[in-house]
């Protein structure tokens, strides 16, 4: 569980006892106005789908001067840290939430050539050249 996800957590057990009507009737407006704003942060301050490489990207944080994410995980999110302070948070419950990871490298067509497999070919030695192949000018 991330950030994210444990945020929505806590927002969702406040509605929880909103609808079993534990708090008194006065509140329960300004709680649910709450629970509203929080879940409109949450909606903005997401992982982005964007950046697959970048599996935790914070999709609210915009990118950087290079195109990149602010923000390389959600649980790193100013927005984010700040709203579960006011759900309680603590450093050891941060701490221990999971960091979302980029995605394995899908395994590619073994009958095509890489840029890497091309640079990582060995050069040609002279000596190694068909004579069919080396023309009027050839010098090994």
């Amino acid at each position: 569980m991330d950030l994210h996800a444990w945020i929505t957590q806590q927002v969702e057990q406040v509605e929880l006892l909103l609808d079993e009507n534990e708090w008194p009737s006065s509140q329960t407006e300004g709680v649910r106005l709450r629970c509203d704003a929080d879940r409109r942060i949450l909606n903005r301050h997401r992982l982005d789908p964007a950046f697959p490489a970048f599996a935790g990207a914070c999709e609210g944080c915009g990118l950087d001067d290079w195109g990149l994410p602010s923000i390389e995980s959600v649980n790193d999110c100013p927005e984010l840290v700040d709203l579960a302070h006011a759900h309680g948070i603590t450093p050891e419950i941060l701490a221990g939430l999971d960091r979302t990871q980029p995605p394995e490298p899908q395994p590619r067509d073994s009958g095509r050539l890489s840029l890497g497999d091309i640079l990582a070919t060995p050069p040609i030695i002279p000596s190694q050249v068909p004579a069919a192949l080396r023309g009027p000018r050839w010098k090994p």
